[in-house]
This record gives structure tokens, C-alpha cells and sequence, in this order.
């Protein structure tokens, strides 16, 4: 647990390491796109393996409305705020990616989460002519920050919410936004005085689904973006070329002294890795992944990265290959060149991936969740709902999965723990898709030391 003299989080990512073995997770699970006509909904899992509902779904919060796509999630506090005594990680904060709406959930009773205010999509637009909220990031002075895909016609580039400690509009944090096309995720280091920000596309082209026509016309993003932290400008744009098509996730290692990070760009099926070099910041490619030749298929399908995340100590990648269907391992001691030290499948187009507890694993997997000690790692297999429909459509039928994967963490390796198996097919209200994963003590995707 966190000192009791102390902010939420921990003092650092050493600190984060040696805390108690995580036993709730929670994930947003979805009927938006499913054919069923119910609201998306926050599930509650318990992940302890001493408790007789191990790897079940305990509580489920639906939302009031149908048709949010509830996606990415986040704290009102995290490490970053360590140091105040006043706060406390006690709201998450969860925005729906096709309505616009941002709901905020508290979790004061951490196995019973109540929904405590919703911000209208209307309300969004009037203020700071947005839409389409993504990564949630809690700031050091109290603030919550928002990615925002769209204007409030569905139109790129978006831009960056912020909400005050009552989780009331602000306003805008960028001062301008025109060297970027789109808007996706960001991670900020304020020892360096950087943000970064990658990009997918605008809301009006990804809602309906993937058309590759859209590539070709140039409405997915490439761009990588660092921005001044204290004047809120870009300073440099790196355009990864065709080589570097649809950057997502962006991930900073956790030593806030290091400058070293990567961002996965999905349609390419690359890793790129930054670091700041005689005051300027180098982007260069660190992975490959080669696309495979599928019949039926129109061109060579792409691995797809879609979600990557590093471990607390900085020694591990791990990302999710969505479409080949498998997860990997690499040891990035040295970060401009990863080693692939482990690797498994789950699902996936090349019908590599064996059963769990008698269950066929259906899609790809997607998201992931490490646990404090990087020992385990989660996954579930939803992306979007459009787009799970188009390349998986047996999702609708089958709903997803939460998978744990036990991490060897000295000699690196991966293996599917035979004994988790969360099945979201036998909802009450029928199959639902689950996506991004957060614990109650803070995980590696949300909490940045300053």
C-alpha cells in the first residue's frame, strides 16, 4: 500500500514494484455494436486466486445510456500526485468514444464502483468544440486530461480536454493544434518538459470501420508529436512515413530521469523508439513485424500493434499483434534494440492459437495489463466495435475473453495460465466485449512519476 503520510500512487516505480499482488481489476465491457440493445458497462473481476470467485466478473455498473462505447479509461490521481496528502485515486474516469460523454465513477467501495456524474457529449462541444474522447491521464496539479479525436463534426484533429478537480470542463490545453492531422494517445514527462502524442484518424473515418481506400487518401495518421510541457506547443513532428502508418499507443519508460520511449504503429506492424540526443528528440524503427500472406485476403495482413506497455523496472516490452494474434516479449535493457524473449498466441487470423479450458480463443488480443511486479500479464481481445465486426465476427456470438499470462521476468518467457479463464460470452445480458484493464492501486499504462 501507499505510505499513509503520502498522495495516491507510490513514491516510485521501485516502490510500485514491491506493493501488494493486485486482486480487483476492473475493465469496461461492451454491447455497443453486439446487436444486443443494452448500455456498455464497468465489470468488476476478481483476479485474487485465494478467493472463491477467482477469475469471475463480481460487480457490474452499467451506464444510463445505449450506444456509448465506453474504450480507454483512467485515474483522477496517480503517482504523479504522490506527494499531496489531499488526494486520492478515488474516481475513475470513463469517457465513451462514439457518443462523446465522459463518465466519472467512484470507487471509494473498490468491489461495488457508483456512478457519481456524467458530462454530456453537448456539453463537450459547446465548451471546447470536441468529440470522441480516448486516453485519460490525471496531471500533477489536480487536473485531468483527455485526448480528443474529434471537432464536434467528427473531424480531425482534435484536440486535448481538461477537466478541474470537480470534474468540470476547463478548456483547452494545447495552445494550437496545426501541426497535427489527428489526435490518439499521449504520455507526458515533466523532467523533460515533453509530451507526446501519436495519431489514428478522425472519429467520421474510423467510426463505420477499416476501408483501406482511407489509407491511400491519407486519413490515418503517421505523425509523432513532442510538445513543449510548459508552453502546451508542438516543438517537433516526426512523420513516420509509409513505414509508420497509424501510430497508437505511446508509452515513456517509468524512470522519469530516462527519455527513452516507443510508440507501436499498428497498420505497419512496427515499434518505434525515441530518446532526446543533444537536446533534439531521434525517432528510429526498433521492430519489425513482417505481414503474411493469407488467402482471401486483398493484401499480406498486417500483424496489427495495437496495445503495448512496459514493465515497471523498464527491462520488458510487451505488445499484442491483433490480427496475426499473438502476444510478445522483448527485453529492451538496451532500448534502441528489443529482444524478442517470449511469445504467445491467443486467437488470431493464422490459426495458431490452441483452446483454453475447452474454449476455442476467438479475435485477437488487444489490450494489456501488467501487474505491479511484472509477473502477469492480462488481455482481452475487443479493438472497436466496427471493426471487431469486420475481422472478427464471431465476437458478436462468442463475447471476449480475459486471459492471464504468467511473465517470466528473469530469463524472459511467456505462458497462458491454464487455471484464468474470464468468459464475457456468458454475460447475464449476453455476450459483451471486454477492452482496457485498470486496477484499484494504479498499473503501468496510468501512472507517470514527475
Amino acid at each position: 500500500m501507499a505510505d499513509e503520510c503520502c498522495g495516491p500512487g507510490y513514491a516510485s516505480p521501485e516502490a510500485a514494484i514491491k506493493a501488494d499482488r493486485e486482486k480487483l481489476l476492473y475493465t469496461i465491457a461492451l454491447y455497443t455494436g453486439t446487436g444486443i440493445e443494452a448500455p456498455d458497462y464497468l465489470a468488476t473481476v476478481d483476479v485474487d486466486p485465494a478467493s472463491p470467485t477467482y477469475s469471475q466478473v463480481i460487480h457490474r455498473l452499467p451506464m444510463p445510456y445505449i450506444g456509448d462505447e465506453l474504450h480507454h479509461f483512467g485515474w483522477n490521481a496517480c503517482s504523479s500526485c504522490h506527494g499531496d496528502a489531499s488526494k486520492s485515486r478515488q474516481f475513475l474516469v470513463v469517457p465513451a468514444i462514439r457518443s462523446s460523454r465522459i463518465y466519472i465513477v467512484n470507487v471509494a467501495d473498490p468491489k461495488a464502483p457508483k456512478l457519481h456524474k456524467v458530462i454530456e457529449a453537448e456539453e463537450i462541444k459547446q465548451k471546447a468544440n470536441l468529440t470522441a474522447p480516448h486516453t485519460v491521464h490525471c496531471l500533477a496539479n489536480s487536473q485531468v486530461m483527455i485526448s480528443m479525436l474529434g471537432d464536434s463534426e467528427g473531424n480531425g484533429p482534435g484536440g486535448f480536454l481538461l477537466l478541474d478537480e470537480k470534474f468540470d470542463i476547463s478548456g483547452r490545453w494545447e495552445h494550437q493544434a496545426d501541426a497535427m492531422k489527428f489526435n490518439y494517445d499521449f504520455w507526458y514527462q515533466p523532467r523533460h518538459n515533453v509530451m507526446v502524442s501519436s495519431e489514428w484518424g478522425a472519429p467520421k473515418t474510423f467510426y463505420p470501420g477499416f476501408d483501406l481506400n482511407d489509407v491511400s487518401a491519407g486519413n490515418y495518421g503517421r505523425q509523432l508529436h513532442f510538445w513543449d510541457w510548459q508552453t502546451h506547443d508542438i516543438v517537433q513532428s516526426f512523420d513516420l512515413g509509409e513505414e509508420g502508418l497509424i501510430p497508437l499507443e505511446v508509452r515513456f519508460h517509468h524512470n522519469p530521469d530516462s527519455t527513452h520511449g516507443y510508440v507501436g504503429a499498428a497498420l505497419s506492424s512496427n515499434i518505434w523508439h525515441w530518446h532526446k540526443n543533444n537536446g533534439h528528440w531521434q525517432v528510429n524503427k526498433a521492430v519489425d513485424i513482417p505481414s503474411i500472406e493469407l488467402e482471401g485476403w486483398p493484401i499480406p495482413v498486417p500483424s496489427l500493434i495495437t496495445d503495448l506497455l512496459i514493465s515497471l523496472d523498464d527491462r520488458y516490452l510487451y505488445f499484442s499483434n491483433w490480427l496475426h494474434g499473438d502476444i510478445r516479449q522483448y527485453d529492451i535493457s538496451d532500448p534502441a534494440n528489443p529482444r524478442l524473449t517470449g511469445q504467445v498466441w491467443c486467437g488470431g487470423l493464422l490459426g495458431k492459437s490452441g483452446e483454453l479450458q475447452g474454449r476455442k480463443l476467438v479475435g485477437g488480443p488487444q489490450m494489456l495489463q501488467l501487474s505491479l511486479d511484472g509477473k502477469r500479464l492480462y488481455a482481452t481481445n475487443s479493438l472497436f466495435s466496427t471493426w471487431d465486426n469486420q475481422f472478427y465476427p464471431e465476437l458478436a456470438k462468442s463475447g471476449s475473453y480475459i486471459l492471464q499470462i504468467d511473465c517470466d521476468t528473469e530469463t524472459g518467457g511467456l505462458s497462458i495460465n491454464p487455471d484464468f479463464y474470464l468468459d464475457f460470452g456468458a454475460e447475464p445480458n449476453g455476450p459483451s466485449r471486454a477492452h482496457e484493464m485498470r486496477y484499484p492501486g494504479g498499473d503501468c499504462t496510468s501512472d507517470i512519476w514527475i
